[in-house]
């Protein structure tokens, strides 16, 4: 089984694993990370390669370090993530989509006709 794609950077893709962990509430505000070497062992990269992900996530204000302690979920991040993931979602499928409706000559009503088709309903 391969764990990572080729065509994203490894440390950009250990990253992007936390965050989703971060906005499914596995960790929460404050809540220690893995460690360097936890991630390195568990995903059989570099541990320089885990280093450069976790300091995304500080660079991010997703984490905070504290020395000679480990990373930390800063309070807030999920909230932060949420956010960003929406508006990617917004700027890349959603756009997308109304734009491709429209050259379809599919109309607002429709349009939304058919996503509820697709939506699972509780």
């Amino acid at each position: 089984m391969k764990l990572f794609d080729d065509a994203t950077p490894i440390f950009q893709q250990v990253a992007e694993v936390i965050e989703r962990d971060i906005v499914q509430g596995v960790y929460g505000d404050d809540d220690p990370l893995p460690s360097t070497n936890e991630l390195a062992v568990f995903y059989r990269i570099n541990p320089a390669t885990a280093a450069k992900g976790l300091n995304l996530l500080v660079s991010q204000q997703i984490a905070y370090k504290k020395r000679g302690i480990g990373m930390f979920v800063n309070r807030g991040a999920r909230d932060q993530l949420v956010a960003r993931k929406k508006q990617e979602f917004v700027d890349r499928d959603v756009r997308t989509l109304t734009s491709n409706a429209r050259a379809l000559g599919i109309d607002l009503d429709a349009l939304c006709a058919l996503i509820a088709q697709e939506y699972p309903h509780d």
